[in-house]
């Protein structure tokens, strides 16, 4: 192995600002861990002239990408850049000139990552991406390796920040949506425009990332049923508080007789349940073995220095590798073909909010399609509200498969004694 290893970047942002501090600072564990020293060799950046946080060399800045991926005297390349097509371009060019990859890219591996894996293994390269999910904690090491000899059939957790501090600050304050997100967005924990994380995709690319890693099966985006939380209010969580539940963005990933669902979507969790305990910006991810039976992975889903963390664990990763000469050799195939579940296939309980006529018969009018369907009720109120003739009722059905309960939900639109379905929800945990 050569006397030190030199690393490359692309992009010197909020995480390759933290990488480049904890190369700096930690070099007498990383020289422990590997055998010799790492060196920021050069780093590519969109304006040379930029303030920075942490102090840097000029002399190895550039503006020109290919200065990076075409230097010789680079071991590794570290993309912290973003974007999807360009940067998978990127960094196809580096892999195929010997260049091993490290990313925080959870768009690129949600959209790409097959195929660059593909790639790596190819040319010899390794290809690590932990920091693409839930920022510093282990998740993906934990289902490489941890867990690498069990039967992963669940993955289940709180995957984004944003919508987590929201969520959680909507049911402790009592706060609107819009109240929330405008205080996310001053504290710098929400983007100015929020929609990825607010309508899911942000959530979705990760879980697809799980859920192909977990099930070894090529699960892509496309595959994620999504749903965010921009239309959750006020009154939806202080309903869920009053029936023992608590609301979180839930990504879910199940594998039940080779058939899996993926999906993101808000949902009502027991309040005993551990991820109801997760407040704010941390993230937290349940993974079920058939040999292990419960895992949990907890911690700061984002931030400069735990997603630098992740990234510099990668980068070791690599480093060992390369003493052992072993660099792609730990790339797998997808072992299973991906097979989806139907509708009908899919078993959950659900949240549902209807506003109905305050009148003789409607109750009866309800209950009577409910049976019809064989959707039972769990848990049920109803509510005259003040001044008007309606009344709201609120419900939580027992385990029904999703194809019934979409029946359900269209034959409910169609009753002359509803004014309207205020909200509906998944419903997880509990008996």
């Amino acid at each position: 192995m050569a006397a030190e290893v030199r690393v490359g970047l692309i992009g010197l942002g909020t995480v390759g600002s933290g990488v480049v501090s904890i190369i700096q600072r930690h070099q007498e564990e990383l020289r422990h861990q590997v055998g010799c020293p790492v060196t920021v060799k050069k780093v590519a950046v969109r304006n040379l002239n930029k303030q920075r946080p942490i102090h840097i060399n000029s002399n190895i800045l550039t503006d020109q990408i290919e200065d990076v991926i075409y230097d010789p005297e680079i071991d590794v390349i570290i993309e912290v850049m973003g974007g999807v097509d360009t940067t998978k371009e990127h960094v196809l060019k580096a892999l195929q000139n010997g260049k091993h990859i490290v990313t925080a890219n959870k768009d690129l591996m949600a959209v790409h990552g097959a195929g660059l894996l593909k790639e790596a293994a190819a040319n010899g390269c390794d290809l690590y991406y932990e920091a693409s999910v839930a920022g510093g904690v282990p998740i993906i090491r934990g289902l490489s390796d941890g867990l690498s000899a069990d039967r992963i059939k669940k993955i289940m957790g709180i995957v984004n920040g944003t919508t987590n501090y929201i969520l959680t600050k909507m049911t402790q304050n009592g706060s609107s949506y819009d109240e929330v997100l405008k205080k996310a967005q001053e504290l710098g924990f929400a983007e100015s425009d929020p929609t990825a994380d607010v309508e899911g995709l942000d959530a979705a690319r990760k879980m697809a990332i799980l859920a192909t890693l977990g099930f070894s099966m090529d699960v892509s985006l496309t595959d994620v049923s999504v749903k965010g939380i921009s239309s959750v209010t006020k009154e939806d969580l202080d309903y869920c508080d009053q029936l023992g539940y608590t609301m979180k963005l839930i990504g879910l990933a199940q594998r039940d007789d080779g058939r899996v669902e993926v999906s993101v979507e808000p949902t009502l969790l027991p309040k005993e349940h551990p991820l109801s305990s997760v407040h704010n910006e941390y993230n937290a991810v349940y993974v079920y073995g058939e040999a292990v039976g419960e895992t949990m992975f907890y911690g700061p889903g984002a931030g400069s220095l735990p997603t630098a963390t992740a990234v510099v664990s990668d980068l070791v990763s690599v480093m060992k590798n390369m003493r052992l000469g072993v660099c792609g050799n730990g790339i797998q195939k997808p072992l299973h073909e991906r097979t989806l579940k139907e509708d009908k296939e899919i078993d959950s309980k659900y949240f549902l909010r209807l506003r109905v006529l305050d009148k003789a018969g409607t109750f009866q009018a309800v209950t009577s399609l409910f049976a019809n369907l064989e959707v039972s009720f769990e848990k049920l109120l109803q509510l005259p509200i003040e001044g008007k003739e309606v009344a709201e009722v609120i419900v939580i059905t027992h385990h029904t498969n999703k194809e019934n309960y979409l029946k359900l939900y269209q034959k409910l639109t169609e009753l002359d004694v509803i004014e309207s379905i205020e909200s509906s929800y998944r419903v997880e945990g509990g008996k």
